[in-house]
């Protein structure tokens, strides 16, 4: 049977091939051998070859506030929940909710997107703020979650990023006591196994993970000694041996990374520290473009701001986003997805 009735079996395939991503879904539930098409390996590297695939920010997001019955102002912190923002469409979406936390994400858990599907992994919990050792994956093709197999050890405010397309390393953070680590796990989303990594040469807790070039950079962060006190190095996990290497001068020393790390077309690490017009806050490198959250001016309201066409060293055209009430929601964290 060919792809498409009527066309050779090339032409068929790159029908397909231009699909756009939000399709994928509903074009699974055709035939078999459509479905086994779209959920192969091969699919994904074949749109990205012809330049079919889609760039995308996900976020962690704070959701619209419920107004009680009785009109007073509600109480308590507030509830958590993944959006997805396509720069190119200037679309919003609001992702179905986590399994086992219907009513808001863990509070600070770390997002990773690889190749069409997203890891959402640790925090704490929004109820009792204990650490949790969950992991959660979201495949954008068949629109669903599954939960994997839980963190090794717990760990907050670590350093995540995938070194290919399909393994997710997490380094440094701090324990249960607050004791800053530097440790390290590799995630295997296919086969849903951990495995311990060689540790880092340094503690750092509250650091940043970068992806330049297949190699994880672990930047800055602080040792259980130096609460607060940011180093100005970086450490880089190559794939291909598995050890460690340090870069001193990463880092502006004494800065808080979190969120603000991103990779110049160079492959440097650079900053998305406080411009002109705008205190940033999270910032998601997207190749060419980025989205910035943020205020005006210190004490302003939070605010998105979308920066296109980057040069090196600069910050490009920064242009001011409406994002709608019901996608204004304050950010904690965020990372982008090629689907």
């Amino acid at each position: 049977m060919a792809l498409i009735p009527g066309l050779p079996e090339e032409i068929g395939l790159e029908c397909l091939i231009r699909l756009p991503y939000t399709c994928h879904h509903a074009a699974r539930s055709v035939c078999r051998r459509w479905r086994e098409l779209i959920d192969g390996r091969d699919f994904f590297q074949l749109r990205k070859q012809r330049g079919t695939t889609h760039v995308l920010a996900c976020l962690v997001q704070s959701s619209p506030a419920k107004i009680p019955a009785d009109g007073k102002k509600p109480t308590g912190p507030p509830a958590y929940r993944l959006t997805v923002f396509d720069t190119r469409l200037g679309k919003w979406e609001c992702l179905p909710a986590v399994p086992i936390y219907p009513d808001g994400l863990p509070l600070f858990c770390q997002l990773v997107g690889l190749q069409g599907k997203l890891v959402v992994m640790g925090g704490w919990d929004p109820s009792s703020w204990d650490p949790v050792l969950h992991l959660f994956v979201y495949d954008f093709t068949r629109r669903e979650w599954r939960q994997g197999r839980d963190m090794p050890a717990a760990r907050s405010f670590f350093a995540a990023g995938a070194v290919d397309d399909r393994r997710v390393v997490v380094a440094g953070g701090h324990d249960e006591n607050k004791n800053a680590l530097k440790t390290a796990s590799v995630y295997d989303v296919e086969s849903d196994e951990w495995e311990a990594a060689e540790e880092m040469e340094e503690e750092r807790d509250e650091c940043e993970g970068v992806v330049v070039g297949g190699e994880f950079w672990v930047v800055s962060g602080y040792r259980t000694d130096r609460q607060g006190s940011f180093s100005g190095s970086a450490e880089v996990y190559e794939s291909a041996t598995g050890g460690w290497r340090r870069v001193e001068g990463a880092w502006e020393g004494g800065k808080c990374p979190r969120g603000r790390v991103k990779v110049e077309r160079s492959g440097r690490v650079g900053c998305w520290s406080e411009e002109e017009t705008v205190a940033v806050q999270v910032a998601v490198g997207m190749g060419d473009r980025a989205l910035l959250t943020g205020s005006a001016c210190h004490g302003a309201a939070h605010g998105f701001f979308l920066v296109v066409e980057q040069k090196e060293g600069q910050n490009g055209k920064m242009e001011k986003m409406d994002a709608g009430k019901e996608f204004s929601g304050f950010v904690q964290s965020g990372c982008c997805i090629e689907i």
